[in-house]
């Protein structure tokens, strides 16, 4: 067999796409089997048009800043397949003699990548698993998920450090998501190191209740001032709609999803205006799938091994699946890559189970804890606190 390869990327990039591609370029590079790889332009746009790069040959020392790069290297988009595409993939499939193809990315990447393995039987077709969003079905968890984890739970720490410092206001921090609540969650992970973090945790799976909101935030800030809420960007009011949404633009993306409006600064006005509490709100936006400071390493790891293997395993022949992580052991961490039929994943949207959230207190379990935490690789830093000091030295 000479094969030649194939691969694209497909939605929002994540710290660890990159990696994923360099492990599909590493075990191409070492097996007889693989004539030339090809990256496309813009993912299945690039596809389309033919517009293709040749990445065999990459030395060890690219490869390795290729895996540690956020964004994509080769490009992305948000296309859904159309009336008339199939017949054109087929003939860029020919044109260039494809074998193999390998698509990395989320829900609809994998809808977009089922479509194309039933095209045609001659060209092996595998997804690679990505979204910070951690909302694909079949699979522990997602490559990408544990770095944006890793960047929320840090940097709600962080807040959580400075506005307990000035106790002067509440700090609404919106987190990336869109319906799933797995990364907004991953703020409570703050309080894996102590004392400090974020009051209150709110997620898409469970709907937006005002006057209960108002109501805890009141009880919060008359026990201690200066504060902080995260909450997720996709966060919905009781009629199941978002409660805040882009209506200045289309209102929805390729597929069919409504934009998120600015959540936080609609819950930062209101806490202001109903109960006169001084409150800013944060948004971090896209530096929370763009930061190579504070990728984890398991992550990395993990997201380089889906790559290979997806490779490796269309090599041998399979088609028609998603790369998924199984995990065997949380301590210590491992996780093994397995195959799943796309039929299983494609437009599939895994939400943050109920094990992992408690309504009432506006928190995550220990069950979520135990899931996230490990997918975060070194843990997070320690970090001073006078009133561990105090409680510690004084008795």
């Amino acid at each position: 067999m000479s094969a030649r390869v194939l691969v694209a990327h497909g939605g929002g990039p994540t710290p660890v796409i990159n990696a994923s591609l360099a492990g599909v370029l590493s075990a191409a590079y070492g097996d007889s089997r693989v004539e030339r790889v090809y990256g496309a332009r813009k993912g299945i746009e690039g596809v389309l048009k033919g517009d293709l790069l040749d990445l065999s040959g990459l030395s060890e020392n690219e490869l390795e800043c290729l895996s540690r790069t956020p964004g994509s290297a080769i490009g992305s988009c948000r296309h859904k397949i159309r009336e008339g595409d199939e017949h054109q993939l087929l003939e860029v499939f020919d044109s260039y003699g494809i074998d193999v193809f390998l698509y990395t990315g989320g829900n609809d990447s994998m809808d977009t990548c089922m479509r194309v393995a039933r095209l045609s039987d001659k060209v092996q077709v595998i997804g690679i698993p990505k979204t910070i969003d951690n909302d694909l079905a079949e699979t522990d968890h997602c490559p990408g998920f544990g770095s944006a984890a890793r960047f929320f739970a840090l940097s709600a720490l962080e807040v959580a450090l400075d506005v307990e410092a000035l106790d002067i206001h509440v700090s609404v921090v919106e987190v990336l998501g869109r319906n799933a609540g797995w990364l907004t969650a991953a703020c409570d992970l703050a309080h894996s190191v102590g004392d400090v973090g974020p009051e209150m945790i709110l997620v898409p799976e469970m709907s937006f209740d005002q006057e209960a909101f108002l109501e805890s935030i009141r009880d919060r800030w008359n026990r201690r001032r200066g504060f902080v809420v995260a909450v997720s960007e996709g966060l919905k009011g009781g009629d199941g709609q978002p409660l805040v949404s882009d209506q200045g633009k289309t209102g929805v993306d390729a597929f069919g999803h409504p934009l998120p409006g600015n959540v936080s600064h609609h819950l930062a006005q209101l806490i202001q205006q109903k109960l006169g509490i001084r409150t800013r709100s944060e948004k971090p936006g896209l530096v929370g799938r763009a930061s190579r400071a504070l990728t984890s390493e398991v992550d990395r790891d993990e997201a380089w091994k889906v790559g290979a293997y997806g490779l490796r395993s269309a090599l041998d022949g399979a088609t028609g699946h998603m790369v998924s992580l199984r995990r065997e052991s949380s301590r210590p961490y491992r996780s093994v890559p397995q195959l799943v039929e796309l039929e299983r994943v494609a437009n599939v949207e895994r939400l943050l189970p109920s094990e992992f959230y408690d309504p009432e207190s506006f928190r995550t379990t220990e069950a979520y804890t135990e899931f996230a935490l490990p997918l975060l690789g070194s843990g997070l830093p320690d970090y001073f606190s006078v009133g561990r000091f105090l409680n510690g030295k004084g008795g």
